[in-house]
């Protein structure tokens, strides 16, 4: 018989997946800017995929939930990039390794008006941290604190609705990522 290693504690044994979205109105994305005591970073609206969940349904999950987004009024979601973190975070649990899948969404100015302008994130203790809703040029992503690090890549587009040929951006390690 053999056994199987317990993996439970050792990092990157688990891999998890979350869905995000760069919506985008004429030329500015949504970000969630999270403004903390050390520092201030941008994600991208989205989370985790739930254990069984359907990736698409997951998505319009975590949109409706952080930006009152409706993803049947805007256009696009198409897959745009993936990015594969290895990187180890602050905290007592172990890294997974998780794959963030980022799509692409176009609403009008009138649908923009009626979404979220925060957006609050459930915290393991319970409490909740406020995250500010805020359209960003998209060109000017590319020195803005945003994870996964996808600013250099977003900032480059010379447009929001370009075709990208290879959705694989670079990998997120401990050699090129430092948590803030």
């Amino acid at each position: 018989m053999t056994s199987t290693p317990d993996t439970s504690s050792a990092p990157f044994s688990r891999i998890g997946i979350r869905t995000g979205a760069l919506v985008f109105c004429r030329n500015d994305v949504a970000l969630i800017r999270r403004d903390r005591a050390d520092s201030t970073h941008y994600t991208p609206p989205g989370g985790n995929v739930e254990h069984g969940e359907d990736l698409r349904q997951a998505l319009a999950r975590e949109l409706a939930e952080e930006l009152d987004l409706d993803t049947g009024q805007a256009e696009g979601g198409d897959l745009l990039w993936v990015i594969d973190q290895r990187v180890t975070r602050p905290g007592p649990t172990p890294p997974p390794r998780k794959l963030h899948l980022i799509y692409r969404f176009h609403i009008t100015p009138e649908l923009r008006a009626t979404l979220a302008t925060t957006e609050q994130d459930e915290l393991p203790d319970g409490s909740h941290e406020t995250g500010i809703i805020e359209w960003v040029d998209y060109r000017k992503t590319g020195e803005l604190p945003i994870f996964p690090p996808l600013g250099p890549a977003l900032a480059a587009l010379p447009d929001p609705r370009t075709t990208v040929t290879d959705a694989a951006l670079e990998a997120v390690t401990d050699q090129n990522y430092t948590w803030v």
